[in-house]
């Protein structure tokens, strides 16, 4: 009878782990991590610009920050609002969904006496809406009078 190929693979599997793990010690450190002399804010300033040799880079970075500004109108000039044209989610949502008119109820509320010792109240006004919650018009559904 003819052995599986997993009951091979089981005889020398002992031994392939045995020759990855003698490999991966093989490897030498300075060759995955090379030593220099140089610290962490020599990198830094390298980088981001912050050295002689980083200048370059620092000038190109705010010579695209200059095409993005935009001058001040003049100390004389009107300041334009754009509130009235912007869009913000507020004034999206309120538009798309139109509240629904809820009328609010003014009620009198009489002078009494309340409690179990009977405690004198003053009479005094409240508001309420009508409706217990806020309903909102579907879109494209008509808010308007009829």
């Amino acid at each position: 009878m003819h052995p599986i190929w997993t009951k091979r693979l089981g005889k020398h599997l002992g031994l392939l782990l045995a020759m990855l793990l003698l490999a991966g010690c093989a490897t030498n450190k300075e060759t995955l991590l090379p030593h220099s002399n140089s610290t962490m804010l020599d990198v830094w300033d390298q980088e981001t610009g912050g050295s002689a040799t980083g200048g370059q880079a620092q000038r190109r970075l705010l010579d695209a920050r200059q095409q993005l500004r935009r001058p001040l109108p003049a100390e004389g000039a009107e300041a334009i609002d754009g509130s009235a044209y912007t869009r913000t989610a507020q004034n999206e949502i309120y538009r798309q969904f139109r509240r629904l008119p809820n009328p609010d109820l003014v009620m009198y509320v009489f002078p009494h006496l309340a409690g179990t010792d009977p405690v004198p109240v003053p009479g005094y006004t409240t508001v309420f809406p009508l409706y217990q919650r806020v309903q909102y018009a579907l879109p494209g559904e008509r808010t308007e009078d009829y």
